[in-house]
């Protein structure tokens, strides 16, 4: 599962995530990607589960980048555990994914393939997304 080796701080605040990614938002490495249109939290879980689908979708072809990485500590108390007694422990790392940022990117196979792969990824994603294309990408009828 995803987490960081070492945080400086065991515990964070919850945070606010509001409007659009600021980086992170355009097409960097691959082809083809799926872009974010919701905020939320994604779990290294989540992200592992769609790794996985588009790497046996892809039958190990290509190539896939992972845009976001769970790096920020999401603590819980147990059930049924009365008020104080500060704080939760760390159950779980979390990405923030806001509105254009881009979660995963594929290339090195067919359109077809890419798309099929990146629709069974966003399955896995607690948030809604679009299949984006590189701007100057042509596609190779040769194949």
């Amino acid at each position: 599962m995803l987490q960081p080796k070492r945080t400086k701080f065991r515990k964070q605040q919850k945070g606010r995530m509001k409007g659009n990614s600021n980086q992170g938002n355009t097409i960097a490495f691959g082809s083809f990607a799926i872009k974010s249109l919701d905020t939320t939290w994604v779990n290294g879980r989540q992200i592992e589960a769609a790794r996985q689908a588009v790497t046996r979708y892809m039958k190990r072809e290509g190539q896939i980048w992972i845009r976001i990485f769970p790096d920020k500590p999401i603590s819980k108390k147990p059930a049924e555990v009365r008020m104080g007694k500060g704080k939760g422990e760390p159950e779980m790392f979390v990405a923030r994914v806001t509105p254009g940022r881009i979660i995963f990117e594929a290339d090195g196979v067919p359109l077809k393939v890419a798309k099929e792969a990146l629709r069974l990824a966003a399955q896995k994603m607690p948030v809604k997304t679009k299949f984006v294309i590189r701007r100057d990408y042509v596609e190779n009828t040769a194949e």
